[in-house]
């Protein structure tokens, strides 16, 4: 059977982290799949400049990504419309959110429901009109892929989604050739990143940072940030300006590099829908150091080590133990290829295909 599927892009702009990561390897899989054709719903940044990885053509709504408002206006109001009149047989939303009423057959991808479980780390007073568009667009969904179990017994737990319109699905990573690694020859550094949201807990990274000796701490490098650094002042106040760096985004090439010269890579955070960063160090062979919650328990299994992100003296000890034990980093390296291994994004697609079948058929 063959079909037409409609993709949500409007959040789409090249600049926000995981679900952008989910969408480009998912779609670009799914594309060797010749019985599904694919329309991508963009917006203004992927009219001037569209997606390689996107197996289709682009229409384009009269929307900025980066414009919060106008964007969630659309997501619940426009996306719907504009799927049906392209005449499509189903429509997939990647990326948490979609129409607030269904229109035609629909599949929506939830990375996360931080707004939910968190509502106070949700800045900018966000959280309730985030719930709101939340509850409805999986409520108006037919079906709802959930990235993690942690995830699904949320919309469980939280949203009071029913277990069989929930399937599990993780998203896939692609595990780079051994030559690939490099560790820096210089002054050791760990890598990290994401936005500056408080879930990331990059403040409490900062804080064991500072309890490293001095002559044995390690750079810490962290990616993801936007304009003027809020990490700054506590950069300032711990006298950590010659061991932090705080880097803008950074692009595909230049991430890369990061990952390959990195001692490790540190993921400090206190709440995740999954944590593909984890799975991407992994799939390079770059030892990990993560939060001891369940997803990503879920996620690194025992090819990582785990420290308590609500104590800086746990994670400055599971740093200074990978920064020190060469051996241990080896270890580490083998088994988080072997992990990642088990996550690939054809096995993602062709989940994701049968869900689309499943749904068209219901």
């Amino acid at each position: 059977m063959s079909l037409r599927v409609a993709v949500d892009l409007l959040y789409y702009t090249g600049r926000k982290g995981g679900t952008e990561s989910y969408a480009r390897g998912l779609f670009a899989a799914l594309a060797g799949h010749d019985d599904l054709t694919f329309v991508g719903l963009g917006n203004a940044e992927l009219r001037r400049d569209p997606p390689d990885w996107f197996p289709g053509e682009i229409v384009a709504l009269p929307v900025s990504g980066e414009n919060r408002v106008g964007w969630a206006a659309a997501e619940a109001l426009a996306v719907g419309p504009v799927a049906r009149r392209v005449g499509v047989d189903l429509l997939h939303c990647p990326s948490n959110f979609g129409p607030a009423v269904r229109l035609l057959p629909t599949v929506v991808t939830v990375h996360d429901i931080l707004a939910e479980r968190h509502p106070e780390w949700v800045p900018e007073g966000r959280a309730r009109g985030v719930r709101l568009l939340h509850r409805a667009t999986v409520r108006a969904a037919d079906h709802v892929v959930s990235v993690s179990r942690a995830t699904a017994n949320d919309l469980h737990q939280l949203l009071g989604v029913p277990v069989d319109k929930v399937t599990v699905v993780p998203p896939g990573v692609e595990v780079t050739a051994r030559a690939d690694r490099r560790v820096a020859d210089d002054r050791p550094f760990l890598l990290t990143g994401g936005n500056r949201m408080p879930h990331k807990n990059f403040e409490g990274l900062l804080h064991a940072w500072a309890l490293l000796p001095n002559a044995d701490r390690p750079k810490l490098v962290v990616t993801g940030g936007r304009g003027v650094d809020p990490l700054g002042p506590l950069v300032r106040e711990l006298g950590l300006e010659h061991d932090v760096e705080l880097r803008d985004w950074v692009d595909t090439a230049e991430l890369e590099d990061l990952y390959r010269r990195a001692t490790a890579y540190v993921f400090p955070t206190l709440f995740e829908g999954f944590g593909l960063p984890v799975l991407e160090a992994m799939a390079r062979g770059c030892p990990v150091v993560g939060s001891d919650i369940p997803v990503l328990r879920e996620v690194g299994g025992e090819a990582m080590v785990y420290a308590d992100p609500h104590n800086p003296a746990s994670l400055a000890e599971a740093v200074r133990k990978v920064t020190a034990e060469a051996d241990l980093r080896d270890r580490l390296a083998e088994a988080g290829r072997a992990r990642a291994s088990d996550f690939t994004w054809p096995a993602t697609a062709r989940s994701i295909a049968a869900i689309y079948r499943s749904v068209v058929l219901a």
